[in-house]
């Protein structure tokens, strides 16, 4: 399918609201019936028309059509954040006793979800670097019903074979999730590689203006359903209009975005390099980047987030630097319009902070919408200024 029809035209129907370019935001809590045996059908199937906005409402509708078919997936769900979606497409698919194989370190909540609250119910997770299919077989036990990928992750950029892990995992019956936050469906088509389920934040470079929280679920037709019937009515974690009608305005520009992304990080990513201050550069699809090979062969693009080492013997000076920044801001998350940073040692206590370690010294940087003169001209005056120049 196109992706110009996708992003423009895919699933709205303008004749049926007064051809208003624009989708309407269908604001409301429920719909009416004229007749019992219409109600009753939807009370029987509330995925096949629209009862309460807790299930399927018409904005989100459009937004679920497009996202899908991005993904190169039968039906997708969106959730009111990615935590929500990883939280309903795990729990859907394991039970009590079960096993997870999952990437070591995975974003922050679906490790909270492996460690602290599956093992409430015994279910165990084993955690592999995940650098070989040879690690996923090794880690499979006869109870193993899901594997649990992120590739790559956001801050050292790990990467699988997904295409194998998903062969193997095929063979034996397992369910795959992939969180494809980083590449987006444009740059990476998990689907594709035969991942059973896809997801995503929404909240970065669908959104792409930092006002709106939103997780992707995409996959078959039948295990959507199977997630739509059991976790995402359950819990109630359904995205509301008017964020889905942000969504659909932050798709129309998604490409052009990428697209500027991109190109910027490069040339940062170039000044970055020949820094006398940064020791190294992690970025999925440099040559040096240790994994470029198999990251070149199944990522078509890498977007605008990068992590550099900090060249020095102290805290203070990391410190200095971040907040020496002028327009670079200092914040979570990625996929706006703007730039943003974080140091790893935010996140570490003074004391235990070990300059050997090159994970304390450890910078992400993610790239917005600015131009590569502007954000490198901050970068270089708090270079300046942290080292006391």
């Amino acid at each position: 399918m196109d992706l110009s029809y996708i992003i423009n035209e895919l699933g709205e129907e303008r004749e049926q609201y007064f051809n208003a370019m624009s989708p309407p935001i269908m604001q409301t809590s429920n719909f009416v019936f004229r007749k019992v045996d219409d109600l009753s059908a939807a009370f029987a199937d509330e995925m096949g028309g629209y009862l309460y906005s807790r299930g399927l409402n018409p904005t989100v509708d459009i937004l679920r059509k497009k996202l899908a078919a991005l993904d190169g997936a039968e039906d997708c769900l969106v959730l009111n954040s990615g935590a929500a979606a990883i939280f309903a497409s795990v729990f859907a698919n394991i039970k009590a006793g079960d096993h997870i194989v999952s990437v070591r370190k995975p974003y922050t909540w679906a490790e909270r979800l492996f460690s602290v609250v599956l093992p409430r119910f015994n279910v165990e997770t084993t955690y592999v670097d995940g650098g070989s299919v040879e690690q996923y077989a090794d880690a499979l036990r006869p109870d193993t019903r899901l594997i649990y990928l992120e590739s790559p992750n956001s801050w050292n950029y790990a990467i699988q074979d997904l295409k194998a892990i998903a062969d193997l995992a095929r063979s034996k019956g397992i369910v795959t999730i992939v969180d494809n936050s980083y590449c987006t469906p444009l740059y990476q088509r998990p689907i594709e590689l035969g991942i059973d389920l896809s997801i995503q934040s929404a909240t970065k470079y669908i959104g792409g203006h930092s006002d709106t929280v939103a997780g992707v679920i995409s996959g078959s037709a039948a295990m959507i359903r199977k997630i739509f019937e059991s976790e995402y009515l359950t819990i109630g974690s359904g995205i509301q209009p008017f964020n889905a009608w942000l969504l659909i305005r932050g798709l129309r520009t998604l490409p052009m975005r990428l697209k500027q992304v991109s190109e910027t990080t490069r040339l940062v990513l170039a000044y970055l390099r020949q820094h006398p201050k940064v020791e190294s550069c992690l970025f999925p699809l440099d040559p040096e980047f240790s994994d470029y090979e198999l990251a070149k062969k199944q990522m078509s693009g890498a977007c605008g987030l990068l992590t550099f080492i900090y060249r020095t013997e102290h805290r203070g000076e990391i410190i200095r630097f971040c907040e020496a920044l002028r327009h670079i801001f200092m914040a979570v998350s990625w996929g706006g319009h703007e730039s943003l940073i974080i140091p790893k040692c935010a996140g570490i206590r003074p004391e235990h902070f070990r300059p050997e370690k090159k994970e304390h010294r450890m910078l992400r940087l993610y790239i917005g919408q600015e131009s590569a003169d502007y954000l490198i001209a901050d970068l270089e005056q708090a270079f300046l200024s942290a080292s006391g120049g």
